[in-house]
């Protein structure tokens, strides 16, 4: 069977069945419905316990970025629009708490999926997730225990949530396979992050298995086979063990360079939210922070941060990188990131609204208490600034304006700073790579947001499940536009990274070598097997591919023809 590779790597066992029970929720008529409100007083108390419980365990082994989602779940628990419309209609209808909570839900589900776009599908899945958390409280009922599962077992459901894969056995869990989501859900982000081979939007394959049945899982291509050949078993025991072979093999090149076979020197840096990231970064030999999503201390507080809450936490991470090079990214809020006390308007397409770099030039007081944060903490290390979501000179211009009014203010107040600190902007919106040799004369470096790029370029909402066929980083004209940013960098005499997520896709990475491309910032997990790859190629090499990867028309194309490139090289040593 066919699904979507949403979580690298291999796996081969035994099915566990994660069953949610369909149990018919029927309109009942209640004669006290004072009691049915108290009932589901006490299962919302529950739940909130629930998701305070599952977020301070996220936020502690996996991270804040993850964590945030529960954070939302916990927010719409206390939304009292969603609350107080389930308990007036207990009250005015006498029904069923149950039926309430399930009818209110349903509603805005199909609300938020009729808007069709990647913020309001999220909440649909949240509304899902939270809806079923209380559902279960309210009937007492609940599906596999997750967090003991006893043997080493493949999880198939229908759908899984990222409320599940917190609760996962660590140990015994070999992979995912679920009948709904994709690569750019929540859950399947959390999958990658806990390093657990994924596939999903596998349809109907719940009739198709039973628990006990032999099946294997291929993160990368998306393949499942169920109760296979022994000739399918050995090939894909022998990929297994070539690939932790690979994987062990990791820890020999801790502390060497990222240098390719001809000398061409590479930056590997890693993504992190916070300073709790930093130890992923170190255990896998980061040699920079390619981006620091400052929005996550916005998301963890009540109210925008102080200057000196922001300043402290850059300065732990700048200080704690000893010399090596931290981008800061300014604030990154809207589309799918949103503050509860920050009043920002529902708009009909968020990620192409207010959002990002328009906030912040639109709100100056915000940026420039973020601004003088930043270039507080420059003094203590090797900082960069990094705008986001810059799409014209005017909108870089203006924040490089600001940028130098807050720095003649801290001159003023004799607050010290580094005087050469860099700035750059993400390139991520397809007018800026269009016009990228402008913009590389006044900025130091380009930093390529694929994620946002590949949306906007093909016109795909990344969190559409019905289009993710359609969203790609191997798409040509996203190729064509990473290639012609490369060029203008070089061109310019300014170096050019890239922080999306692409930069840690080993298919890709000898292409954008290739191409020219100099740092790669990833998923920290993710830098060791980038160093390898890196250092067992030549990049003269690798420039004839780049070039046969920009004349091929369609993503299928290039897709084989990296995939094939990758497969030359021996990954077991």
């Amino acid at each position: 069977m066919k699904g979507i590779g949403a979580s690298p790597g291999i796996a081969v066992g035994r099915v566990v069945i994660h069953w949610k029970e369909q149990i018919d929720i029927l309109r009942e008529f209640v004669e006290e419905p004072e009691r049915e409100i108290g009932r589901f007083r006490t299962a919302m108390e529950f739940a909130g316990e629930q998701i305070r419980e599952t977020y301070s365990r996220v936020l502690e082994t996996v991270g804040p970025g993850e964590a945030a989602i529960f954070k939302s779940h916990g927010l719409m628990l206390r939304d009292p629009d969603f609350v107080g419309q389930i308990e007036r209609m207990i009250l005015d209808e006498s029904i069923n708490a149950e039926w309430a909570v399930k009818t209110v839900a349903d509603n805005l589900i199909q609300i938020f999926e009729s808007m069709g776009n990647d913020y309001m599908k999220a909440r649909s899945d949240d509304v899902k997730d939270i809806s079923d958390r209380v559902l279960k409280l309210l009937l007492q009922v609940g599906g596999v225990d997750l967090s003991n599962l006893g043997e080493k077992s493949v999880v198939v459901a229908r759908e899984i949530t990222p409320s599940d894969i917190s609760q996962l056995d660590r140990d015994n869990t070999l992979g995912i396979i679920s009948e709904t989501g994709g690569k750019s859900s929540h859950s399947a982000i959390l999958a990658r992050t806990l390093e657990i081979p994924a596939v999903m939007g596998v349809r109907d394959i719940l009739d198709y298995v039973e628990n006990g049945d032999l099946i294997i899982v291929d993160g990368e291509t998306g393949l499942v086979f169920i109760n296979p050949d022994e000739e399918t078993v050995a090939r894909y025991e022998d990929l297994l063990a070539k690939y932790e072979c690979f994987k062990k093999s990791l820890s020999d090149i801790r502390g060497m360079s990222t240098v390719t076979l001809d000398g061409v020197e590479i930056e590997l840096a890693a993504n992190v939210a916070s300073p709790k990231d930093l130890d992923d970064v170190f255990k896998n030999d980061g040699e920079a922070i390619g981006l620091y999503r400052t929005e996550f201390l916005y998301l963890d507080s009540s109210l925008l941060p102080p200057e000196d809450l922001q300043f402290e936490d850059y300065k732990n991470v700048v200080e704690a990188m000893e010399g090596r090079p931290v981008i800061i990214r300014t604030l990154d809020i809207g589309g799918d990131k949103k503050l509860d006390y920050l009043a920002i308007p529902e708009e009909e397409n968020p990620f192409l609204g207010y959002r990002a770099i328009r906030l912040c030039l639109d709100r100056q007081e915000i940026f420039k208490v973020q601004l003088r944060a930043i270039l507080r903490a420059s003094a203590f290390g090797c900082v960069r600034i990094l705008f986001p979501m810059i799409s014209s000179l005017e909108e870089l211009r203006e924040a490089k304006k600001i940028l130098e009014e807050t720095k003649e203010e801290l001159r003023t107040e004799g607050i010290p700073f580094d005087e050469s600190v860099q700035s750059g902007i993400m390139v991520e919106v397809p007018s800026a790579a269009i016009l990228s040799d402008y913009f590389a004369k006044e900025v130091d470096f380009f930093s390529i947001g694929t994620n946002d790029l590949i949306q906007y370029t093909v016109a795909v909402d990344r969190g559409n499940e019905k289009l993710s066929h359609l969203y790609s980083q191997y798409h040509p004209a996203v190729l064509r536009l990473i290639k012609t940013v490369i060029d203008n960098g070089r061109e310019a005499g300014i170096w050019v990274g890239m922080c999306g997520e692409s930069a840690g896709d080993p298919k890709l990475i000898p292409v954008l070598l290739g191409m020219g491309l100099k740092e790669f910032s990833m998923t920290a997990s993710s830098i060791l097997q980038a160093r390898w790859i890196i250092r067992n190629l030549r990049k003269s090499d690798l420039e004839q591919a780049a070039e046969k990867v920009l004349s091929l028309p369609t993503a299928e194309d290039v897709e084989h023809y990296c995939t094939a490139l990758l497969q030359s090289l021996n990954l077991c040593r």
